[in-house]
């Protein structure tokens, strides 16, 4: 199982939110390249980066701050937020993020998802945010009355191999996972499926690694220190 540090962008600083509200963030570093670094020293191979100012604005706003982790570390770039466009989606793969996420289009516009796995493949991942196991989009600021699973599965058709699940109920609580409706959605389709939200500590990742999950995304855990990364890194060997 990979193991994904996380880096929530705002304003070019990496910050975390409680269960994806804005008015809690918290700057929870001083910079995301040390960071990045330091996830890096830590054996890491990937890095998941969230874009929040574009999740809100609907377009690429940090796009600086990401292409410097992707050029001053050998870290592969996971990136989501704000991503709407093919344009957006070729400015990022071109720049060197290996994987671009797509989250709120993949419910409002599923064309543009088969169009960008047609062009890109595996680079193109599809980010599943759900309250209640309903997707939620806008930076979770919209719910809708669609369930996770059946949303999975229409990325499934169009050729999506990599989904990233969160349970936002448990996003930067460190409650643990919701293994039960990771587990459902992992034996509902072949995608990949990356475990986001909750995850507090090594008992967590032994979970997730157990169920056969493909990753696992860890932030407010690494930042308050109930998980040793170097350690989740070696135990997902």
């Amino acid at each position: 199982m990979i193991i994904l540090p996380a880096i929530d962008v705002i304003d070019g600083k990496p910050v975390r939110l409680y269960k994806g509200d804005f008015s809690t963030a918290q700057q929870v570093a001083e910079d995301v390249l040390s960071t990045a670094k330091e996830f890096e020293k830590a054996g890491c191979k990937w890095i998941h980066m969230v874009d929040l100012d574009g999740s809100l604005q609907k377009k690429p706003v940090n796009s600086k701050t990401f292409f410097d982790v992707v050029n001053n570390t050998s870290l592969n770039v996971e990136l989501g937020g704000g991503i709407r466009t093919m344009n957006d989606i070729e400015f990022y793969i071109k720049g060197g993020v290996k994987r671009v996420i797509l989250g709120s289009v993949a419910l409002k516009n599923p064309k543009l998802v088969k169009e960008a796995v047609s062009n890109f493949g595996d680079a193109i991942a599809v980010g599943i945010d759900a309250d209640n196991g309903y997707v939620a989009t806008e930076g979770w600021v919209e719910k809708s009355n669609v369930n996770y699973i059946d949303l999975a599965k229409k990325m499934e058709q169009s050729g999506v191999k990599k989904i990233i699940f969160t349970d936002i109920s448990k996003d930067g609580t460190l409650a643990g996972p919701n293994v039960e409706q990771l587990t459902l959605l992992n034996d509902s389709v072949s995608c990949d499926i990356i475990a986001s939200g909750g995850i507090t500590d090594i008992g967590d990742i032994l979970t997730l690694r157990d169920k056969k999950l493909y990753g696992a995304i860890c932030g407010k855990s690494i930042y308050r220190k109930s998980l040793d990364l170097r350690e989740a890194v070696e135990v997902c060997k």
